[in-house]
């Protein structure tokens, strides 16, 4: 039998509401020993899921604090089985006196997770709904939210059901074959297994290509601005601040060090960076702030080239341009409200015309154009999460990558005409792989692993 656990539930510190969580066979033996209604009877004789006021009470019977309790049996309760939870004033103080009698009680102190561990190993949720859990909580802005909670609600989880299910129908239908030759079964061709391995291959790469989108409402997209000195990067991140954060100067190479900010623009959590100027200097303060600009290039997921549109190229906006080849971009030709002397058609031409925007920092002209450029690069056509699945997690992107890994050698197998049990070897990888996702082929220390992650009372 499972032993009980207790954990505070809420976030230290001083509030109105402080809850203490108790989950395990002994949770409402162990909360009548502590808790007392006001009017004297006992817990187990009020309606389960019931708020009930009293008082909590230590082992001399003085009152730790008034309270409200309510009992949920199992299987109807976050963990699958019975749960208490004691709710009263937000003190740490009152919070760590209540859990200290928990365990006086019999409780032993909840792991990381260990309240979502168990709801997950009683089938309440599988490992990738248990998974987003954390996601809810750690949401950056309305847009992660939701798909946070589309995905705790099992959005991504039946989506891999359906392909890991249409996958196995196909291993079946083989193994009864290979194993059953003499039998009046019939024979699949290598075509229908070929159609399959297509079907579920495509519906891979539409979830990994969501990934990206994921990825960044998850941890947020680290943008580096750069571009020679005077440009208007800093312009354009105070600009997107809404707020003076960085000096701005007609003085080149006012900004030395590498300014970051976290911001939401239309619900897409950003990490900012305000770089360096790139350029030659002997400045040593100065070439410092050029090499961390060079590193934090290096390690953003996009880079916004600012360029001065009221001037021809120069060979340092050339050597940037050249440094972005091959990396996500976007091109800035700011103040565009005096006479423009770049070469925008050669821009357009080499960059591609969606990716090299007009805008004045000045009078914020094409900062709306910047701003849905941004919504597109992030969700796609359309710059929605409205619909569709994504995939937020790095663990689910590198399984459904191995998945597409298999399914392309059981492709491959399928059209060179390879024999039946080879491809079933391929399969059953891609389909493990799938599993994994929701936990059914899932080890047990990467299933511990994962929940150590966890907050505790989660």
């Amino acid at each position: 039998m499972e032993d009980t656990i207790s954990a505070i539930a809420t976030a230290l510190g001083e509030g109105a509401v402080g809850i203490v969580r108790i989950s395990g066979p002994n949770s409402l033996v162990l909360a009548e020993q502590m808790f007392f209604t006001k009017d004297g009877n006992t817990l187990s004789m009020y309606e389960s899921r019931r708020m009930v006021y009293g008082h909590v009470e230590d082992e001399t019977g003085n009152t730790v604090d008034e309270a409200l309790c309510v009992f949920m049996p199992g299987p109807h309760s976050y963990t699958g089985e019975d749960v208490v939870e004691i709710q009263c004033h937000g003190g740490i103080q009152s919070l760590k006196n209540i859990l200290g009698l928990t365990f006086a009680k019999g409780a032993r102190p909840a792991e990381p997770g260990e309240f979502t561990k168990r709801a997950f190993l009683n089938g309440r949720m599988d490992l990738a709904q248990a998974e987003a859990v954390m996601d809810i909580i750690n949401a950056r802005s309305k847009e992660a939210l939701k798909l946070a909670i589309r995905q705790q609600k099992g959005q991504l989880s039946t989506e891999i059901r359906h392909i890991r299910d249409a996958l196995k129908d196909v291993v079946v239908h083989l193994e009864a074959v290979i194993d059953y030759p003499e039998e009046d079964i019939e024979d699949v061709t290598f075509d229908e297994v070929r159609n399959c391995i297509i079907t579920g291959l495509a519906s891979v790469n539409n979830l990994l290509s969501r990934a990206h989108t994921g990825k960044i409402m998850r941890e947020g997209l680290l943008t580096a601005i750069v571009g020679r000195p005077n440009v208007g990067k800093s312009s354009l991140l105070n600009c997107l601040l809404r707020e003076e954060r960085a000096i701005v100067s007609e003085i080149p190479g006012t900004t030395r060090d590498v300014i970051q900010e976290q911001m939401l623009i239309e619900g897409i959590p950003l990490v900012l960076a305000d770089t360096a100027g790139i350029r030659k200097t002997d400045d040593f303060v100065e070439s410092i702030g050029v090499e961390k600009t060079k590193e934090i290039l290096a390690a953003s997921e996009l880079a916004v080239v600012v360029l001065d549109g009221s001037e021809p190229l120069r060979i340092e906006d050339k050597e940037i341009l050249g440094s972005i080849e091959g990396r996500e971009h976007v091109i800035i030709v700011n103040k565009v409200d005096l006479p423009c002397l770049l070469d925008l058609e050669a821009l357009k031409a080499k960059f591609g015309p969606q990716n090299v925007l007009t805008l004045s920092v000045k009078s914020t002209k094409g900062v709306d154009a910047f701003v849905q450029w941004l919504k597109n690069f992030v969700y796609g056509a359309g710059g929605t999460v409205e619909k569709g699945v994504f995939v937020q997690n790095v663990r689910h992107e590198k399984l459904l990558s191995t998945t597409k890994e298999s399914l392309k050698d059981a492709l491959m197998a399928a059209e060179k005409h390879i024999p039946y049990d080879c491809i079933v070897i391929d399969l059953r990888n891609a389909i493990n792989q799938l599993g994994a996702i929701t936990g059914e082929t899932v080890q047990d220390e990467i299933i511990n692993e994962i929940f150590a992650r966890f907050c505790l009372g989660k």
